[in-house]
């Protein structure tokens, strides 16, 4: 390929962007993939890689539902079954149930439990919980060997990637013509349509072609313990509460609680974050009291928030060829496999086999708020 003539240019090499390139692919399309880095170097391979069914709303009960689908008929993704425990407040209890029952009617296999029912998957403090729910197809998967499986089979389907090749500028109509312009540190790229999957720089990605793309940055933290004795098998679990989650990893815990206020780029560990989140986690987990911490194997990487902590999928209107899959709020993983299909078909002007009209562009437009959608 010289100076790339492409119909669809891919912006990132993370879960969404190298999945999205390989079902454009396989529509017939002539895919370029750019990437700054390497795949799945940015909040995909620092992502602690739950995916979940657990949602409100159709829109991201089915994305997700369809992704974990495809994901454990993959043996590189790694899948683990170990299902997600909710642990529901009162003042929360009658709109999470309503929830429930609108997956179980979609065909997740979620159930409520009460709190001592619950004690069953692990022990926990119940005071101030209305209920939980569990359900057993929720898990986790490995998010890296997972990308790099969707990045060989897209270039198995003929798309080539490009890394280390951050996108410098993007002006549209090349050459007077329709499309996108893309100038690379390896030359320029003609596309027809551009996939903005840049993750938490999808924001800077737009602002290049001149276009106002509310997704942000948003710095968490993900903890990790010593070996647990004895040890102890833990599904992934979120205290709706204090928002502390915990799952296991191997012998360990790995364990998290957003910062709200931790947005922007800031880079590093925030170990004054560590207090906060221990003591909301002892008060429902006393046991964690006697597990040790692992410093070196904590980590931590980058949320890509919108306003409303909902993905933004498809068409950017009013834009010719542009379109977006980012803005996930901590479910790009979980949504990407079925995200792909979607934007595939956006791709080729075909109607979406999954209604996302709940998460396009134009619901800024009109004052989008935020969602009650579990946030994680």
């Amino acid at each position: 390929m010289s100076a790339a003539d492409v119909d669809v240019a891919v912006i990132g090499a993370g879960i969404v962007g190298a999945a999205c390139a390989w079902r454009l692919a396989q529509r017939g399309l002539n895919v370029l993939v750019l990437e700054r880095d390497q795949p799945a170097s940015g909040s995909t391979g620092k992502s602690a890689a739950g995916v979940r069914a657990q949602f409100a709303s159709e829109p991201n009960i089915r994305l997700s539902q369809e992704s974990i689908s495809e994901y454990a008929a993959m043996p590189q993704s790694g899948y683990q079954p170990g299902g997600y425990l909710m642990l529901v407040p009162e003042h929360h209890w009658v709109e999470h149930q309503a929830g429930v029952a609108l997956q179980q009617q979609l065909g997740v296999p979620s159930e409520l439990l009460t709190p001592q029912a619950a004690q069953g998957h692990l022990p926990f403090e119940p005071s101030g919980l209305g209920g939980c729910s569990f359900c057993p197809t929720d898990g986790f998967v490995d998010a890296h060997s997972l990308t790099f499986e969707y990045v060989r089979l897209a270039r198995d389907a003929g798309v080539t990637v490009w890394t280390e090749t951050p996108v410098t500028a993007i002006r549209p109509g090349a050459s007077g013509g329709a499309g996108w312009c893309l100038e690379t540190s390896r030359g320029d790229v003609r596309a027809t349509q551009v996939l903005n999957a840049a993750g938490a720089w999808a924001g800077q990605v737009g602002a290049l072609a001149g276009l106002d793309i509310p997704v942000r940055p948003a710095r968490r933290m993900v903890f990790t313990t010593g070996p647990l004795h004895p040890p102890r098998r833990v599904p992934m679990v979120f205290d709706l509460e204090s928002g502390v989650w915990l799952r296991s990893e191997g012998e360990r815990l790995i364990f998290g609680r957003a910062d709200p206020a931790d947005v922007g780029w800031r880079e590093g560990l925030d170990w004054a974050w560590l207090d906060p989140t221990l003591e909301a986690a002892l008060n429902r987990f006393p046991w964690l009291e006697t597990a040790g911490l692992d410093r070196r194997a904590s980590w931590w990487g980058y949320y890509e928030i919108t306003p409303d902590h909902q993905p933004i999928l498809g068409r950017m209107p009013g834009v010719h060829g542009w379109l977006n899959a980012c803005g996930f709020s901590g479910h790009g993983v979980m949504q990407a496999a079925a995200a792909a299909r979607v934007l595939a078909q956006e791709a080729c002007e075909d109607a979406p086999f999954i209604n996302i009209d709940a998460l396009r562009y134009e619901r800024f437009l009109a004052g989008a708020v935020v969602s009650s959608d579990i946030q994680l």
